[in-house]
């Protein structure tokens, strides 16, 4: 809605005019619920650029074809590769999107692309989706970070222009705790004897800061207000105070997987399968609250020998995990509050190379949708019969972004400021017609 027309309604007091604000009042009332429901965001990141036409959109009998075969699925209709069978037995879940278009070919700017949901700019650092989600969603008392991500994306990424309130907590090793939450070694003495004396440093860490805040601050009291006015400062002391508290908190043991029941952890692929141990990571933190979960499974930039490599390796690394965090999702009762996403930096060219591989491709590819409010069980858009063109609905990042904050509850027109203070909504398309 833009000015012209906000204004029209208003000194008219249209019949739509009532509604319209009352949009807004229902928005602002159902915030503190969004964040007492503990809404979360879990992003399957595919570093390299996945083949979409070897997992979601095969063109069987096409010269693009490829070697794997199309399996019917658990959604009507719907059939995807049959390297992912765990995965299509909760396709009624999932919303596979194949009209994809981004054009966007380079491996570094796809990356920020689709992390952002913005073309890469030199003057602005745009926040990653965890981090938006992060910031429209985590409880400030929640005693986890609220954006975590499993390998080292996220953290490229980062919290752009939020700042450091929002940054991502990174695991790189799901098989084991994070590193910088253990006491130093060099402590010695009982865990007993290290737990005093990290509090001790905590204490003694507490009081530097305070002083340092208030002094910034001085004709400021309270953390809160410090916080408000964009203290950098206090957005430090707040962080890092959440990591110390992590610390010496029993939530610490929250990133063991490997205490999980076996049957469980060979459901996920075993503990061989880092990708596997990080969807099971993003459940056990789901549970706990933690609102956005970004898990990274990189080895997709498959120029030569593409079918083997994802026969024997990423592809069942992929169904194991993915498949296995949807269904729990399910069963645990997590599902109508948590959205799902599953995409990279682009697709890969119809055409084979001479190498037996794929190349880069921006212009038609797919992504995979669920949870939340989107509707499962479908396939959004087409693309022509050897995959080279957009036959229907094309979708644009924008639309996809506003698709998934939709699917989360959150009004994809919310507004947030940049680092020069100008307002920018969160996604720049619409909602996905039938998804949402």
């Amino acid at each position: 809605m833009d000015r012209r027309h906000f204004l029209k309604h208003v000194a008219g007091f249209s019949a739509m005019a009532l509604p319209g604000m009352q949009f807004i009042q229902n928005l602002r009332a159902a915030e503190a619920k969004l964040k007492k429901e503990n809404k979360s965001l879990v992003i399957f990141w595919m570093g390299g650029g996945p083949s979409h036409m070897d997992l979601w959109d095969l063109k069987p009998g096409a010269p693009t074809g490829g070697e794997f075969k199309p399996i019917k699925t658990a959604a009507s209709g719907v059939e995807i590769s049959e390297v992912l069978p765990n995965t299509a037995k909760v396709m009624d879940k999932l919303v596979v999107v194949r009209s994809l278009v981004t054009n966007e070919g380079s491996h570094e700017r796809g990356t920020t692309l689709m992390n952002t949901g913005r073309q890469p700019n030199p003057v602005v650092s745009y926040p990653a989706m965890g981090a938006i989600a992060s910031s429209q969603l985590t409880p400030k008392d929640l005693p986890l970070p609220g954006f975590i991500g499993i390998g080292g994306t996220a953290q490229r990424i980062g919290p752009g222009f939020l700042g450091m309130m929002y940054a991502p907590f990174t695991v790189q090793n799901a098989g084991q705790p994070p590193a910088n939450i253990r006491a130093p070694r060099e402590l010695g003495g009982s865990e007993d004897e290290q737990m005093e004396r990290l509090r001790r440093r905590q204490r003694l860490f507490y009081n530097v800061e305070d002083e340092f805040s208030k002094d910034l601050y001085p004709h400021l009291q309270k953390p809160e207000q410090r916080e408000a006015n964009g203290s950098a400062a206090q957005a430090h002391q707040t962080i890092y105070k959440k990591a110390f508290d992590l610390t010496v908190s029993p939530l610490r043991t929250v990133f063991e997987v490997r205490s999980e029941p076996q049957k469980v952890k060979d459901a996920y692929g075993g503990e061989r399968n880092g990708f596997g141990m990080g969807c099971l990571l993003a459940r056990k933190l789901i549970e706990k609250g933690v609102t956005a979960v970004e898990i990274d499974l990189g080895g997709w930039d498959n120029h030569g020998n593409i079918f083997n490599t994802i026969r024997t390796g990423n592809g069942p690394r992929l169904d194991q995990g993915m498949g296995s965090l949807v269904r729990e999702l399910n069963e645990r009762g997590l599902w109508k509050n948590t959205v799902v996403v599953w995409m990279g930096e682009f697709g890969r060219t119809p055409r084979i190379n001479q190498n037996g591989g794929r190349d880069h491709w921006g212009r038609c590819w797919s992504v995979v949708l669920g949870g939340g409010a989107i509707k499962g069980g479908q396939v959004y858009g087409a693309t022509g019969s050897d995959g080279m063109d957009v036959k229907d609905k094309p979708c644009s990042i924008g639309d996809l972004y506003a698709t998934i904050y939709k699917g989360l509850g959150i009004d994809p027109g919310t507004q947030i400021r940049d680092s020069i203070g100008r307002p920018l909504s969160i996604a720049e398309g619409k909602p996905l017609p039938g998804l949402v």
